[in-house]
């Protein structure tokens, strides 16, 4: 059973949200409230969020800084595992070019499919912050089409250096990202179809977009993918509004707009309350209007939003 089985079994939108990983240190408690918060929902299937490692300075004698390097949110494969055992539900971790070396990859690879965990969903993932674009790290790779070419190959019974893997487990399948708004690195949108088109014809099997807080704009995305000739299904990814903060940081970092309608809304806004309560009405209309025109799914990112999320998923499931 993989993603695609699962929201086409579900009658109506599926639902679905992701999670990150606990940050180092701090154990599963918090992730774990998330999920008991969601889970009356009868979530399809659960992400779990994949972090590069950061640099960190620290100062010493003298007037010498350190420079150290730190994974802050480690476990993405075991936090997979582990909510699979607990929960028994679907688990589809994310698997980056960010960070990573090929062969970082494959014995990840390796280990999720040990774990049975074999549901994916492959990222290019974030530039590090020090670096002003994205840099692989070591021999890894700069697209996720290069990734996916890896992921092929492993599942068609071979390691990166050619040789063949003697016990093959089950193949891996995978979704991939798209945005409805283009990336920020495609010089437009066009060109952006185009690599969406190219992972689709590598085996993506569905695209879950970035937010975006305008349906319109996902409509005429799909219908460009289709013209495109990508038919694969495409799952509108929502993140509610939730703190006075957003209305300039959300645009900035995910480079989506905000509607006129919605920013006026939020500018009227005095606390953090008061914007999550726009936030849960904006994103309960998005969502029966994309429910309305068919969407296979929703897909839901948590971040700073999950009681906002219990709330729009008691309303609209």
């Amino acid at each position: 059973m993989n993603v695609i089985d699962l929201i086409q079994r579900h009658e109506g939108a599926a639902f679905s949200f992701e999670v990150l990983p606990p940050l180092k240190g701090t154990g599963t408690e918090r992730l774990f409230r998330t999920i008991d918060s969601l889970r009356d929902f009868s979530p399809a299937y659960i992400n779990i969020t994949n972090h590069r490692s950061e640099y960190v300075y620290r100062d010493l004698e003298g007037g010498i800084v350190e420079r150290l390097r730190i994974r802050r949110r480690p476990g993405t494969i075991a936090v997979a595992a582990a909510i699979q055992r607990h929960y028994d539900i679907h688990v589809v971790p994310h698997v980056l070019c960010s960070g990573y070396t090929r062969e970082d990859t494959e014995y990840m690879l390796l280990d999720l499919q040990f774990l049975g965990l074999t549901d994916l969903l492959v990222l290019r993932g974030d530039k590090a912050k020090e670096d002003a674009a994205f840099k692989p790290t070591g021999d890894g790779y700069s697209h996720a089409t290069e990734l996916i070419g890896q992921l092929n190959r492993f599942n068609e019974g071979f390691f990166i250096d050619g040789s063949p893997i003697k016990s093959p487990g089950s193949p891996f399948s995978f979704g991939v990202a798209c945005y409805p708004e283009k990336h920020e690195e495609a010089p437009n949108p066009e060109a952006d179809l185009a690599v969406l088109k190219q992972k689709a014809d590598l085996g993506a099997q569905y695209a879950v977009t970035q937010l975006f807080y305008d349906n319109q704009k996902y409509f005429d995305f799909v219908r460009r993918a289709r013209e495109a000739g990508i038919s694969i299904p495409i799952i509108p990814g929502i993140k509610p509004l939730a703190k006075l903060s957003q209305l300039t940081i959300v645009p900035k970092t995910f480079h989506c707009d905000l509607p006129q309608p919605l920013a006026l809304e939020l500018q009227k806004c005095k606390t953090d309350e008061e914007v999550k309560h726009v936030g849960v009405e904006w994103a309960v209309a998005q969502c029966r209007e994309l429910m309305a025109h068919g969407v296979p799914s929703i897909h839901f990112y948590t971040v700073s939003a999950v009681e906002s999320i219990r709330e729009i998923a008691r309303q609209i499931y």
